[in-house]
Formats: C-alpha cells, sequence, structure tokens
C-alpha cells in the first residue's frame, strides 16, 4: 500500500499531536465525569449488589471482545477517523440512555451500547495519530502525554460532573454527559484527517482477511508483544475490582453525601496518575524503562488494594484507591500502549491494538466473573486482596521476562509500506 505524502502535518493550523490531545482532553472530561457519577448512580439511585456491579463490567468486556477484531480490522482497511466517529456516537447513546433506566436488565443494555462504542475507538486513535504525525521517535512521548491530558481531562470532567450531579441529580449528569459525547463526535468529522492513509481499494472481503492474519502473525511471532498481551490480560482481570471501590469506601463509612468526596478522590487520583506519568514520559525512550516502571507501578497496585481492603476508615481506604486507581492502572496501561505500538508496522496497527484490547477484554471477562462470584460468597475484602494476588502475578511475569532488556526492542519486527 502506498502512502500518500503528508501535507506538513497541521489541521485547521494546529499540530497534528496538539489536536490529539485536545480531543483526548475532551473526550477524558465527558467519559470520567460519567464513570464518576454512574459509579454512585448505580450504588444509590439504581441500588446494584456487588455480584451485579461486577457482572456489568464482565458484561462490557464481552461487548467489547466481540467487536475489538472487526473495527480495528475495519480501521487498518478503510479509515482510521470514521471508527473514531461512530464510537463517538455508540458512547453517547449509551451514557445518555443510563441516565435514563434504574432497572438492571436495561442498564445492561445502555453498557453494551458503551461497550460497542469503545470497541469502534479502540485502536484506532493510536493508529491514526501514530500515522498522521509520522514522526517515530516522538511517537512514545506523544502517547505517554496523551495519558497524562487524559488523566487532566478527567479531572476536569470529575469536577464539573461532580457538581452537576451535586447541584441537580445523579441521572442529569449522566445524561448531559452523553450528550456531550455525541457532539464531541462532530468535532472528530471537523478536527481530524487522514493523510497519511489510504484506503484499500482491492476486495475489501479478502483485504481485511489478509490484514488480520498480517496482523496475528506479527502479533503471534512477537514475544515482547506475547508479553505484553499475557500482562494485560492479567492486571485487566484485577482491574474489575474498581467496581467495588465506592461500595467499600461507603461501607468503610464514607460521609453520607459521597458525590463530592468520590469526586475529590477522582481529582486527586488524576493528579497523582499526571504526575507519575510526567516521570515516565521524560524517561520512557531509555532502555529497560518500560519494563522496569510497569513492575514498580504492580507493586504499588497490591500496596494500594491490601489498604482498600483493610483500612479501618474511609480515608486511609481513599489512600489506597489513591494508589492502585491512580497510579497502578494509568501507568501499566499506557506502558502497554506504548510497548505494544514500537513493535507494530503502519499497515496492521489498528488491528494489532485490538488484539490488545482484546487481551483487556478477556481479563476483564475472566476476572470479571471470577471475583464476582467470590464478591458473593466471602465479600468484599476477600476480593480486593485477590485482585491484588493478579497485579502481582503480572509483575512476575515482565519482571523475570528478557524483554526491553536492549536496544532491539525498540525496533519495529514484520513488513513496512
Amino acid at each position: 500500500m502506498i502512502r500518500r505524502a503528508n501535507r506538513g502535518g497541521p489541521i485547521f493550523g494546529r499540530d497534528v499531536a496538539t489536536t490529539f490531545l485536545r480531543w483526548t482532553y475532551l473526550r477524558a472530561v465527558f467519559h470520567c465525569g460519567y464513570v464518576l457519577v454512574s459509579s454512585l448512580y448505580f450504588v444509590i439511585d439504581a441500588q446494584l449488589s456487588a455480584f451485579q456491579l461486577v457482572v456489568l463490567g464482565a458484561v462490557i468486556a464481552v461487548t467489547l471482545m466481540l467487536s475489538d477484531i472487526p473495527t480495528g480490522v475495519w480501521s487498518d482497511t478503510i479509515s482510521r477517523k470514521w471508527p473514531l466517529e461512530i464510537g463517538h456516537l455508540f458512547l453517547g447513546a449509551g451514557m445518555l440512555l443510563t441516565g435514563v433506566v434504574t432497572a438492571f436488565p436495561l442498564i445492561l443494555i445502555t453498557q453494551v451500547l458503551w461497550g460497542l462504542g469503545w470497541g469502534f475507538s479502540s485502536g484506532a486513535d493510536v493508529a491514526w495519530v501514530s500515522d498522521e504525525l509520522d514522526q517515530t521517535g516522538r511517537i512514545d512521548r506523544v502517547l505517554t502525554a496523551r495519558a497524562r491530558w487524559d488523566l487532566v481531562g478527567g479531572a476536569t470532567g470529575m469536577v464539573a460532573f461532580g457538581l452537576l450531579g451535586w447541584a441537580a441529580s445523579l441521572a442529569t449528569a449522566i445524561v448531559v454527559s452523553g450528550a456531550g459525547m455525541a457532539l464531541l463526535g462532530i468535532c472528530v468529522a471537523v478536527w481530524f484527517s487522514e493523510d497519511n492513509f489510504t484506503p484499500t481499494h482491492e476486495q475489501r472481503l479478502s483485504a481485511s482477511l489478509s490484514i488480520f492474519r498480517r496482523g496475528f502473525t506479527l502479533a503471534r511471532n512477537d514475544d515482547e508483544i506475547l508479553l505484553v498481551l499475557a500482562a494485560t490480560m492479567i492486571i485487566n482481570a484485577s482491574s474489575m475490582a474498581t467496581w467495588l471501590f465506592p461500595k467499600q469506601l461507603i461501607h468503610l463509612g464514607f460521609p453520607n453525601d459521597p458525590l463530592l468526596w468520590y469526586t475529590a478522590i477522582g481529582i486527586l487520583s488524576a493528579a497523582l496518575g499526571a504526575c507519575a506519568l510526567h516521570l515516565v514520559e521524560a524517561r520512557i525512550d531509555g532502555i529497560g524503562v518500560a519494563r522496569r516502571v510497569y513492575a514498580l507501578t504492580c507493586f504499588i497496585g497490591i500496596l494500594g488494594l491490601i489498604v482498600l481492603a483493610y483500612s479501618p476508615n474511609a480515608l486511609m481506604g481513599s489512600v489506597g484507591v489513591l494508589l492502585v486507581g491512580g497510579i497502578a492502572f494509568n501507568v501499566t496501561r499506557t506502558i502497554s500502549v506504548i510497548w505494544v505500538n514500537r513493535r507494530t508496522t503502519s499497515d496492521v496497527r489498528a488491528t494489532v491494538h485490538s488484539f490488545l484490547s482484546q487481551a483487556e477484554s478477556a481479563g476483564e471477562i475472566c476476572g470479571g466473573f471470577a471475583l464476582a462470584v467470590v464478591a458473593r460468597a466471602a465479600g468484599i475484602p476477600a476480593t480486593l486482596v485477590i485482585s491484588g494476588a493478579l497485579i502481582a502475578l503480572a509483575g512476575v511475569i515482565v519482571t523475570r521476562s528478557h524483554a526491553d532488556r536492549g536496544p532491539s526492542a525498540m525496533a519495529p519486527i514484520g513488513p513496512t509500506r
């Protein structure tokens, strides 16, 4: 496939990276505002049980698993931009409808729509910026900056929608966040262009199958990609415990109005994660940095979950949430995306990133249903401890591997265009 010449990079007078980071910020505003208020909405308004909360997360993961690879192959075959546009519409619809239902079966439907939105977006965003930026030496830092701006946008969204939920209602804040996400999809149509991507003009089905096979072969033959996929699956199995955080904090004695306190925790978590990622961004190009940082943040995640599980009060429990939610899950996710992106060629980039999303979904499905059973049988503290054991396993796998220990780790493997 022949790539069109880069027309200089600016989009409506803005650098590609700047456009990408501004969009990342705005998407995080609506997404994290929604996650904050909906997590409390599910517990307070819908009164879902611990079992239902974890099953809800597992259903989202199943939706992602079924949609990730087809949408990733589409991104490599037809367009990077339009899957993002469609993803915004599904996200907006799922978020908006969540605010008008409380019955568990109807909430499941809204979360399926939400999961489809992320399925369309998964991999397409990283593939778009990697191609349009077209600067191999800069992309790692841009992706790390993306994670930081995602957290800054998340903090902004938590303040805005936390206050809206407090002043009006949780349902109102959810509906507004969904409408904003849908409107941001229109901005994608205006802001994003595809100067460095050429759609496949051959028979679409055979081209899609060929792209899938090439992406699968690349991932299967690259030991480092396989390592990241395995660690990601385990980490995301553990992350399903985050659905239990609000319920555990309320159990530990959160104040009568938990929204403002949980908003404050979310903001502090985002700030802590942004600081951690700022340190990572300055060093991410170094040999072995990705492996060492991944292992260190796994240890921090274990500590956070143990603190939350055995805290005597909500204040100490909040410290545990900050460690695991602010640092561990944010940094490991960012390192995984960068690590896989380094090893992937442009012609199958979105497809291989969809495998990473598949690993996340597989972990969430297995972990979600397993932790749901544990939560019902043994309670939340035991579930949090088991989640910490899973993070420990991921850390051991990465620490004992030979990945990212030499210059060869920076060189992509496979055919290039």
